[in-house]
């Protein structure tokens, strides 16, 4: 990744507090897995939000994270962060029953080699669990920069410029079509258990406006349900590592 001004730009912004739409987000991943006294680990923690969340269903959570700060402030209210790269991580085969990388691999130095110590690590029958950045939003949400200035925010339809500008404009983050989920997989050993899109939690929305917010969400909330779910927020991907799981 290339270097820049804002640990905002480089890493994004790693979940706060705990809100509706993370609530949202865990209850789309127990549908698939169950996470109670399972190991779990969060990679990508930031300051360890959903590995706090985890902890009411299983003591066995670890969360990783490139950024030393962030684990740092992290670990002052939960458990066993650590810092380490996702292209390596620190773990023997086969340790993880589920494995969650959230708004995650469009920011990591190789997503692809991301993706394959992500499966090394997770045991046959386990799951992994991807929230990632779909180029077909209207809005990019990582901001942009206009030469060496950062501008943050939401920009309309800078995922719809040709890949050569969008890059230049945001080479902090990628943006991934559908396509380009199934190359990142392809070769691991895993199946693919869901590919679908989601809206956001719009909890910002809320805070301004209650009911702005709460029409957007139940009309795009349907919206998952038809087509129109194409243009989501982000991709949801669940993958279950291939092979019989051990018996507990």
């Amino acid at each position: 990744m290339v270097s820049v001004h804002s640990k905002a730009a480089e890493l994004g912004n790693p979940s706060f507090v705990w809100r509706f739409g993370q609530d949202r987000r865990l209850a789309l991943i127990r549908r698939y897995a169950a996470l109670e006294d399972r190991r779990i680990l969060d990679i990508g923690c930031g300051i360890g939000t959903y590995v706090k969340k985890f902890r009411e269903f299983s003591p066995h959570v670890t969360g990783i994270d490139i950024d030393f700060e962030r684990v740092r402030e992290g670990a002052r209210s939960a458990p066993n962060l650590l810092m380490a790269v996702s292209e390596h991580l620190p773990y023997r085969d086969a340790v993880f029953d589920v494995l969650l990388l959230n708004e995650v691999i469009e920011h990591v130095r190789d997503d692809r080699e991301t993706l394959r110590e992500a499966v090394r690590v997770t045991r046959p029958g386990g799951h992994i669990f991807i929230y990632a950045p779909n180029r077909l939003y209207p809005f990019e949400t990582h901001g942009i920069f206009l030469g060496k200035r950062y501008v943050f925010g939401n920009i309309p339809l800078a995922n719809y410029l040709p890949g050569p500008l969008r890059r230049r404009l945001i080479p902090h983050a990628r943006a991934y079509l559908k396509r380009d989920i199934r190359r990142l997989v392809r070769g691991l050993d895993v199946t693919v258990v869901e590919h679908t899109f989601v809206y956001p939690g719009f909890d910002n929305i809320i805070r301004r406006s209650r009911l702005l917010g709460t029409v957007l969400r139940r009309v795009l909330y349907r919206a998952e349900q038809t087509p129109l779910r194409n243009f989501g927020l982000s991709h949801f991907v669940v993958l279950r590592r291939n092979g019989a799981p051990e018996v507990r």
